[in-house]
């Protein structure tokens, strides 16, 4: 029973990460309309919200990133000798991509607070 209280309470952490995705995706929108704003008239004001913008969009996105490294080192830690050596290999595969990812949203994150001049693309998915 506890097991499944567990499993209903990240499920429950989950919708509301989805939630923040569609906030993300409602940031970049805007911040895609402030760059093209700046782009195209040099607005120095739409270049500094643009900025301010990616560099909370990265924010949050760490966020979620480093929730999802703490998970998958979780899942990392509860492994058994029993476990199937696939589920072994599955779960360290796992932990390895959670943890390049909060790598590269800490590039990222980076990059968007030093880029003063928006020179640097930045994608995220």
């Amino acid at each position: 029973m506890d097991n499944i209280n567990n499993k209903l309470k990240e499920l429950k952490i989950e919708e509301f990460i989805w939630i923040m995705y569609i906030g993300i995706i409602a940031l970049s929108f805007y911040s895609n309309s402030l760059e093209k704003k700046y782009f195209l008239f040099k607005d120095i004001c739409s270049k500094k919200k643009y900025r301010k913008t990616l560099i909370i969009i990265f924010s949050i996105l760490i966020v979620v990133y480093l929730y999802f490294l703490k998970d998958s080192y979780d899942s990392l830690k509860e492994l058994k000798p029993t476990d199937s050596n696939s589920k072994q290999k599955l779960t360290y595969l796992a932990f390895i991509a959670s943890l390049l990812i909060a790598i590269s949203g800490f590039i990222f994150l980076y990059v968007a607070y030093n880029d003063q001049d928006i020179d640097v693309e930045l994608a995220f998915n």
